[in-house]
């Protein structure tokens, strides 16, 4: 999860990996923390506790208190004078190793303590974007309704962008793929698979892998940036599985240009067009993944018919996926395979609780523009009422019609706060017959 959409004040649940875990920042060791999600007395989740005023992480349902080892450090029922079972192996909360790379937590999803010191030696990939401060950096993050496959195949994808006659070959190419993913030749630059997660694109000229520099041909025909010189952009997503038909999104498009829009315009304006986009497609791609679940993944190239370089990046995913992988993600045996079923398509496509509760940028935003609607709904009633109370006259009808006029405007103003609202932070269908 980005940082940025991280409360320190609370903590937070999430699910990866099919692991439910609660991430929570310890002051006294000013780190970002991950546990299990449940305490080791009755297992109710600690994401639903607090965090008390010693800097603890504290369980509500009967005040057990835990420090960011895991080790518990008071059982309120525990009696004073009695022996300090407080210190029992049994009492401790599982941690996993965890880091923050990039403005983003990041953990290994094994609590063994032969794990502990395992971000010594594996660290998450490091990205040259989001190292150089000359780049913006604004992220987002959403939970979708399909899997992680399908998730990293739609953004290797860059064809279903144009879904109409307007669309035309495009010279996508693998030069070399191996256990570390591969890169991969773009007519606008770079593309890289990092696994298990990342897909990275940035606009830097192909570079050969398998000599480590480009030829005198190569960088001819290499199109020039459609950037202009010395400006810089990256695509950058993060690809999380949560459980089967679940992944998690973090996204984030690094560029050296224009970088004074990301301090003057709020970030919530830029999620909104993010999520138009991943909305375009979200329907399809649940049913896609129905589809396949039906085949089987591993008849995946047989069920899909995909004969043109422009799906040259998805076939390469699926072939490391199937050579370095076992050709799906390792749910350790916590679920039994089957997709969820479809929900209704209001709950399929929800922005809220998919992104807005996820995000403190739209939070906040769609928090305010709800008070907004509210204290329009007020001004309007409230001007009525100084209409009703105004004594008629000659000399007051001019005043009467402003107070009139206000009040329809606020009222008006009110109805279309609440359809924006709506659209833009609770559900917005995407129907493609009128687009």
């Amino acid at each position: 999860m980005p940082v940025c959409d991280l409360d320190k004040r609370r903590p937070h649940a999430k699910r990866v990996l099919g692991i439910d875990v609660v991430v929570w920042w310890d002051r006294n060791e000013a780190a970002w923390k991950v546990m299990d999600d449940r305490c080791s007395h009755r297992l109710a989740p600690l994401s639903e506790g607090r965090i008390d005023q010693w800097g603890r992480l504290q369980c509500v349902y009967h005040g057990w208190c835990f420090d960011g080892s895991g080790d518990c450090k008071l059982i309120p029922q525990a009696p004073r004078d009695g022996p300090p079972v407080h210190t029992f192996k049994q009492a401790c909360v599982a941690v996993y190793p965890s880091t923050v790379q990039h403005d983003i937590v990041w953990f290994w999803p094994n609590s063994d303590p032969q794990y502990k010191d395992i971000i010594t030696k594996k660290k998450p990939p490091s990205i040259k974007e989001l190292e150089d401060p000359s780049f913006t950096k604004a992220m987002g993050n959403r939970d979708i309704p399909y899997g992680y496959e399908v998730l990293i195949e739609n953004l290797m994808d860059p064809a279903h962008k144009v879904d109409r006659e307007g669309g035309r070959p495009l010279e996508l190419s693998i030069k070399k793929l191996d256990i570390n993913g591969f890169v991969a030749k773009q007519e606008w630059g770079t593309s890289r698979f990092l696994p298990p997660c990342i897909f990275y694109a940035n606009s830097d000229p192909f570079i050969d892998p398998g000599n480590g520099s480009a030829s005198s041909a190569e960088m001819q025909k290499a199109p020039s940036s459609p950037l202009g010189p010395n400006r810089k952009l990256a695509l950058i997503f993060i690809c999380i599985p949560v459980s089967p038909g679940k992944s998690r999104l973090i996204w984030v498009f690094p560029r050296n240009f224009g970088v004074w829009m990301d301090r003057v315009v709020p970030r919530w304006i830029f999620h909104i067009g993010q999520n138009l986009i991943l909305d375009s497609d979200l329907y399809l791609l649940h049913v896609e993944e129905h589809k396949i679940m039906e085949v089987g993944s591993s008849n995946w190239q047989k069920a899909c018919f995909v004969p043109t370089k422009s799906d040259a990046l998805v076939v390469g995913f699926r072939k490391w996926l199937n050579k370095y992988a076992g050709g799906q993600v390792d749910w350790r045996g916590k679920f039994s395979g089957a997709l969820p079923p479809t929900p209704p398509r209001e709950r399929l496509m929800d922005r809220y609780w998919s992104h807005v509760v996820n995000c403190s940028s739209c939070n906040t935003a769609y928090k305010g523009l709800n008070a907004l609607e509210v204290a329009l709904q007020i001004a309007s009633v409230a001007l009525l009422g100084i209409l009703a109370a105004t004594k008629q006259s000659a000399a007051s009808a001019i005043r009467r019609n402003t107070v009139l006029v206000m009040a329809v405007l606020c009222f008006a103003a009110s109805r279309w706060l609440a359809h924006f609202i709506y659209k833009k932070f609770r559900y917005h269908d995407y129907d493609h017959a009128f687009r």
